[in-house]
């Protein structure tokens, strides 16, 4: 299949994932009750085994969630741990005692599992309505480790020697609290959905008719 894209679907596909991401630190912030924000957002090309190097080795906590549909491919939220214990306490709303030490509970990580289910929601909901597709999504994942580990732990790359990386970091207000989310399509699914996206489409309209909270 080739790979030609429309500048101008590309330029709608750019603003898609952006979007994308502004609906991730809207629900991060109806979550903390905190302002939450964009404050990165790009997109990447990157060789398979260069992925790691991308995402680093430092101890982190990820929530992973394979698509069914196309795009395929992964959606990972990143976060330091103490974020992550942070975040999960929000969601408890005080039932339960935080763990001792730098590992997570049970509750914790059922905690985790359903925010990373809430900010996939979202997420996916937008590109479906942009794409006008549907994306179906498998369940979350919570793993602890280094980082590079994670992306081990996902698995089902796809045989290509290029990776497809949206990487959107988001921040709540004075930088106390923050995720990083990695979104990995399959190249070939998803240059055919950009390829069938209808010009005249209200990106930020759809992109926002998926929000879940």
């Amino acid at each position: 299949m080739g790979l030609q894209v429309d500048v101008r679907k590309l330029d709608l596909f750019n603003q898609m994932a952006k979007e994308g991401s502004g609906t991730v630190a809207d629900n991060l912030g109806q979550l903390t009750g905190l302002n939450a924000s964009v404050h990165t957002s790009q997109i990447n090309f990157l060789d398979i085994a260069d992925v790691k190097t991308h995402i680093g080795t430092e101890k982190r906590v990820g929530i992973f969630v394979e698509l069914n549909e196309p795009p395929y491919g992964y959606v990972l939220f990143m976060l330091d741990p103490a974020d992550s214990k942070r975040l999960a306490g929000a969601m408890m709303g005080g039932m339960g005692d935080p763990s001792e030490g730098s590992g997570f509970s049970d509750m914790e990580q059922s905690a985790m599992q359903e925010i990373g289910n809430i900010m996939t929601s979202a997420f996916i909901d937008g590109w479906a309505n942009v794409l006008d597709t549907t994306i179906d999504m498998g369940t979350p994942n919570f793993v602890f480790g280094p980082a590079s580990g994670i992306v081990d732990k996902m698995g089902g790359w796809p045989e290509s020697e290029l990776v497809f990386v949206i990487d959107s970091q988001i921040t709540v207000e004075d930088g106390d609290l923050g995720m990083t989310v990695y979104t990995f399509p399959e190249l070939e699914s998803l240059v055919s959905l950009i390829q069938n996206i209808d010009l005249d489409t209200d990106v930020a309209a759809d992109t926002n008719a998926g929000d879940v909270l």
